[in-house]
C-alpha cells in the first residue's frame, strides 16, 4: 500500500471515528458545562488529544480524552461523595407526577446536579454505561459510582416534584 493510500484511508478511518463518537462527546460536554461554545472548544481538544496519543482511538480512549478536558474546566469531587440526606417522601414521584415531564424541566433539574452526580447520571442513565465502566473511566470504586448514581436520581426526583407543585402553586 503506498504511503498516500494508507494516509487516505487512515483520515477516512478517523472521519469515522470521529462521526461515531462526536455527538456523545457533545452532549456530555454541554451537558457538563451548560454552554455550546464551551462544549465545542472541549470536543475540539478531546479529539485532538485523542488522535495525537492513538491514531485510531477506542471509545475509551475517547471518553478518557474526554474526562481529561471536562477536568480542566470543571471542579469534579473524586475524593468525598456531596451527599445530602435524601428523604423517604423524595423517593418516588407521585403518580400525577410521574408523567408528561417537560424536556426543560428535565434539562434544568440535571443542570442543577453537584458536578460529580451530574457527569454520573449522564454516563449511567443517558448514556448506559454500566457502573463498572463508569468506574473503570473515573478510576473510583463501583460502590461510589452507584451511590452517586442513586443519590442523582433523587436529588432529579425532587427537583421534579418541586417544580410540579411551585408551578401547579402558581396556577
Amino acid at each position: 500500500m503506498s504511503s498516500v493510500h494508507a494516509e487516505s484511508h487512515l483520515a477516512s478511518r478517523q472521519q469515522d471515528i470521529y462521526e461515531s463518537h462526536r455527538h456523545r462527546a457533545f452532549s456530555l460536554a454541554y451537558y457538563m458545562t451548560g454552554n455550546e461554545m464551551e462544549a465545542e472548544r472541549i470536543l475540539t481538544r478531546t479529539f485532538i488529544r485523542a488522535f495525537e496519543d492513538v491514531p485510531e482511538p477506542t471509545g475509551q480512549e475517547i471518553d478518557a480524552a474526554l474526562l481529561m478536558e471536562l477536568r480542566k474546566r470543571i471542579s469534579l469531587d473524586f475524593d468525598v461523595p456531596s451527599y445530602t440526606p435524601v428523604t423517604e417522601s423524595g423517593a418516588s414521584l407521585p403518580r400525577q407526577f410521574g408523567q408528561n415531564i417537560k424536556r426543560t424541566d428535565l434539562e434544568e433539574a440535571v443542570a442543577s446536579l453537584p458536578a460529580m452526580e451530574r457527569l454520573l447520571f449522564l454516563l449511567r442513565d443517558v448514556e448506559g454505561y454500566t457502573p463498572t465502566a463508569i468506574a473503570e473511566l473515573l478510576r473510583l470504586p463501583e460502590s461510589y459510582v452507584n451511590r452517586g448514581v442513586f443519590t442523582a436520581r433523587m436529588r432529579l426526583r425532587i427537583a421534579l416534584v418541586g417544580r410540579r407543585i411551585s408551578k401547579c402553586a402558581v396556577a
